[in-house]
């Protein structure tokens, strides 16, 4: 597999910042994942084979981390929190109303690409809860009100 320059000389950066070549895994997976979306079997394959690992290492990696996805997400992807903390906040009511709100369910990408949803665990940001992930983006405190401003913007900044 080929990758961009750009992404070869981030690999190369990482390479050379970390003692230990392995601690450089999870940071490489995220630039991958930046550049093609999600992290197919081809791309965990050449990043097992750079960093002489067995590609069920890298795949172990990538199921304990909620923000490595293997498969294609939406522009902006929403983690939202149900865990217990943003749960006794309203996080699992703020998921159903997110459900709701996109037309589609935990895993699913709406039909114009915008916007995926996922459930997760944890986000550590349990001092604010319920809280929610777009992309990088942290958002907390939030009421199903507030959600639909965040997702009524996000819409209306894309479409510009």
């Amino acid at each position: 597999m080929q990758f961009s320059t750009q992404l070869e000389e981030k690999f190369h950066r990482l390479a050379q910042h970390y003692p230990v070549k392995r601690s450089a895994l999870v940071p490489m997976l995220l630039f991958a994942q930046d550049e093609y979306g999600f992290l197919s079997k081809e791309i965990i394959a050449e990043i097992s084979r750079r960093m002489d690992l067995t590609v069920l290492d890298v795949e172990g990696t990538i199921s304990y981390y909620s923000m490595l996805r293997t498969k294609p997400a939406g522009r902006f992807h929403l983690q939202i929190c149900t865990n217990i903390s943003c749960m006794l906040r309203g996080g699992d009511k703020l998921f159903d109303h997110a459900k709701t709100k996109l037309g589609i369910g935990n895993g699913e990408v709406t039909p114009d690409g915008l916007f995926s949803l996922e459930e997760v665990e944890c986000i550590g940001a349990c001092a604010w809860a319920p809280a929610i992930q777009v992309n990088y983006d942290f958002h907390h405190e939030l009421t199903p009100e507030r959600l639909d401003q965040l997702i009524d913007e996000i819409q209306r900044v894309s479409r510009v």
